[in-house]
């Protein structure tokens, strides 16, 4: 699961802002996809620049993800490593392609759980509770010493 940080919660919360006001989303797009929207994010690179490194290999991004090497200097891979980097893993990123990650989808009503990986709709719903489940892992993992707060409080 991606590394909860603020900064990876405010990526996914601007991806799906992002995505939700666009209307070039391309399931079939390398940068305009689920993941390529957040690659651009990211990155900073344009739809076009992500699409034109992602046709100098083979396969959508989660064959590229399963084809990924982080020292073979293709472009591709490159980016990858900036996402990696970033905070993510690969796991994380085909999930995001298929809307798939079972912790993510738990976060949603049951009823809701059957997200479509084609529809920007469902990837902004997708993204957002991703976002919430990274922002409850950073809220739990803050611990307080409340005997010491209290102490302090009444000097």
């Amino acid at each position: 699961m991606a590394k909860a940080s603020i900064e990876v919660i405010e990526a996914l919360r601007n991806t799906a802002k992002k995505l939700e006001q666009s209307n070039q989303y391309q399931w079939g797009h390398m940068g305009l996809c689920n993941c390529g929207f957040l690659a651009q994010e990211v990155t900073k690179l344009t739809k076009a620049e992500i699409h034109t490194r992602a046709m100098q290999s083979s396969g959508d991004w989660t064959e590229q993800l399963n084809d990924y090497c982080p020292t073979s200097g293709l472009p591709m891979d490159n980016l990858i490593s900036e996402l990696m980097a970033f905070g993510f893993d690969s796991e994380d990123l085909k999930h995001l392609e298929r809307l798939s990650d079972g912790r993510v989808l738990q976060q949603l009503p049951f009823e809701k759980r059957n997200l479509r990986h084609n529809s920007k709709q469902d990837a902004v719903v997708y993204l957002n509770a991703w976002a919430r489940l990274l922002e409850d892992e950073v809220v739990q993992s803050i611990e307080f010493d409340l005997e010491e707060s209290f102490a302090t409080a009444e000097v």
